[in-house]
Order: C-alpha cells, then sequence, then structure tokens
C-alpha cells in the first residue's frame, strides 16, 4: 500500500463573506491510496481555521500522520485495506480526526469500488433528484452573486443586524426561496425575528440557519417557536446524539449533515436516515469542496434526501480542479492535472505479504 497526501490551493472565482470568516480561497487535502494496482481518491476541505466547533486545517494536519498509521497497521496486520465501512471505527473521538476519519473513508470506498467494477449508486440506489443550493452573501455589496439556474434554494450568509438596501435589491431579484444563515452570529431572538420580517418583503424565506452557538437548543428552541418560517441547525449537527437532542428539544426542523463533520459519508448517511424517521428534514452540506468530492457527496444526497444541498460545483479562479468521467466508483476521478499541480505532503508505504 501507498498512501500520499496532497494539498491543493485554490481561490475562488467570487469570494463570499460570513459573519466570522470570509471565503475568497480554501486549501483541500486529497488522499491518493494505491494497494495492489487499483487507485482511490479521498477529499475534504477543512476551513482555515477552527472556528464554531469545527477544526481549522492545522488541526486536521495535525492527526493525519495518527490516522494514516491505524491503516498501515491494518493493511500490514491483514494485507488488505479494510472495508470502507470499518473506517469510521478507526477513530473518530474529535472535530479534527472526524474530518481525517471522512478523508480516509472516502479514498477506501473509491479504491474498493474500484477493485471490484462496481458504481456508487450500486451501494446507495438513486432515489432523488436532489437538487442544488447555492450560496451568497447579505454581507458584501460589491462581489456579484452567482445563482444557477438548477440552484431551487439559495443560503445567505448574514450576520446580526437590518439587511443593506443592496442586498434587498438582489433578494427581490429571486426567484428561488432563501435560507438565512447566521453562521451562530446572531445576538437575539428580535433581531432574527426583524431580520427575517425583512426579507420577506421581497422574497420568499424558507428557513434561518444556525443564528445561536453550537449546543445551545434552549435559545434554538425558544427562537423556533416564535419564528414562521423553519429553523436549520448546521455547526451543531455531529453526531447521531446531537440528532436525537434537537428533537428532543424541538431546536429545529431542519439539519444540515456535512459528511466531513460528521466523520465520513456512512455516518452522514446514519445520520440523515435517523433525522428523517424523527420527521426532520436533513440536507448535505459541503465545505467548498471540489467538483471531486461534490460529486460523492451528490450521491449520498441523491440516496438519502430531496432537499436541496450543497452539491453543485463551486467556481474557482483556474481550472486545476478539473475533474474526468468514469464508469465505475463515483463516476468521476480527479483530472492529473490536479495532482501536478498539488504539493505532496505525506508518504506512506506499507509492506504487502
Amino acid at each position: 500500500m501507498e498512501a500520499t497526501i496532497y494539498q491543493q490551493d485554490v481561490l475562488f472565482d467570487r469570494p463570499v463573506r460570513a459573519s466570522e470568516q470570509d471565503h475568497r480561497g480554501r486549501t483541500r487535502l486529497f488522499l491518493r491510496l494505491e494497494h495492489h494496482g487499483v487507485i482511490g481518491v479521498g477529499e475534504v476541505a477543512p476551513q482555515p481555521f477552527a472556528l464554531n466547533g469545527d477544526p481549522g486545517l492545522a488541526d486536521v494536519a495535525r492527526v493525519l500522520d495518527a490516522t494514516l498509521a491505524q491503516l498501515k497497521d491494518v493493511v500490514t496486520r491483514e494485507g488488505e485495506l479494510p472495508l470502507w465501512s470499518r473506517v469510521a471505527r478507526l477513530g473518530n473521538e474529535t472535530p479534527p480526526r472526524r474530518v481525517a476519519s471522512a478523508l480516509l473513508e472516502m479514498a477506501v470506498l473509491d479504491h474498493e469500488l474500484r477493485t471490484h467494477s462496481h458504481s456508487i449508486t450500486d451501494l446507495w440506489p438513486v432515489e432523488y433528484a436532489t437538487p442544488t443550493q447555492s450560496t451568497v452573501s447579505l454581507l458584501d455589496d460589491d462581489t456579484p452573486w452567482h445563482v444557477p439556474a438548477s440552484s431551487e434554494r439559495v443560503r445567505a450568509k448574514t450576520g446580526p443586524g437590518p439587511i443593506s438596501s443592496r442586498s434587498l435589491e438582489r433578494l427581490a431579484s429571486l426567484s428561488v426561496p432563501v435560507l438565512l444563515d447566521f453562521n451562530c452570529s446572531a445576538v437575539s431572538d428580535g433581531d432574527v425575528l426583524a431580520q427575517v420580517a425583512q426579507a420577506q418583503r421581497v422574497c420568499v424565506v424558507s428557513a434561518v440557519e444556525q443564528p445561536y452557538a453550537v449546543g445551545n437548543l434552549v435559545d434554538h428552541a425558544r427562537l423556533h417557536a416564535q419564528l414562521e418560517v423553519d429553523l436549520s441547525l448546521d455547526e451543531g449537527v455531529r453526531t447521531l446524539r446531537d440528532v436525537s437532542q434537537i428533537y428532543r428539544y424541538g431546536a429545529a426542523t431542519m439539519l444540515c449533515v456535512k459528511p466531513p463533520r460528521a466523520g465520513g459519508l456512512a455516518n452522514a448517511r446514519t445520520m440523515i436516515e435517523r433525522a428523517r424517521s424523527l420527521g426532520l428534514q436533513a440536507y448535505v452540506g459541503g465545505f467548498f469542496e471540489s467538483p471531486y468530492a461534490r460529486r460523492v457527496h451528490r450521491a449520498l444526497a441523491n440516496c438519502c434526501t430531496d432537499q436541496p444541498s450543497d452539491i453543485g460545483d463551486v467556481r474557482v479562479a483556474t481550472t486545476d480542479d478539473e475533474v474526468h468521467e468514469t464508469n465505475t466508483s463515483f463516476g468521476v476521478e480527479p483530472s492529473a492535472t490536479l495532482f501536478e499541480g498539488a504539493t505532496p505532503l505525506t508518504l506512506v508505504r506499507s509492506g504487502e505479504p
């Protein structure tokens, strides 16, 4: 087995300003596994720094060696890569380890599917034509918005205070519902309710996302009782226990499940199914991944949810993240250009019996 971590830095075609972070680009980590002549690739795109309970790039990088060492031990002991469904159990106890586990799991799943010439739809049959969700910002009046015609919902990054007149004009031009995403920045119920009312004068507001801090279910439940639209939680959705607690407190009606935050695809699917069994609407979120990981997440969404999800491609300033169509696995693979332009960080080799 040979495992290499690659780092790819991209700039977005249009930055997206959030309440505590200006998304101008992203560092994406790719894991390329080769075992018995078959290659599998995984990807995660951590935030640049730790925020609202999510680990930063440096946090994830610090645990990657330990994560790969566990994989090496399994291969040395058993002579084969573990089944993809075992990866989440190798070590998932902290936020950085969950992201690292998600990276490893995707690569192992890709390898497993390619080894058997299977498609992801053999594992996850298509149940829904899951629509896409686009992201814009109400905190930046200068950057043009890009909302593809295929988008069925717009996530609008926002923060405390009234919406600017320019942003209201742009909201009025939308023909699809809007989700107001506070990213844990709201200061009071009254402020959130006032902003919803302001936006509703010019557009359809479908939901408010994560107004208060991670784990603050009491304040979310109180606000939820006052809202005439859905309340969604995002940063506060990490484990199955979170899903159960959100339902128990009546803190939300919608959940954004992000596979890297959940520890991988298997955990994310279980969380989505659990949410749906409780009558909660669940959708797949993302961290500005490349078209490769977005296609993988789309396969998950098409199996699990009909809610608009972050499964559309992220526009970047270059074309270094091009992908190629394939007949097996996820139906797509990173191009050679991507790896040629990326920086190799870690190389792990394990002897094969």
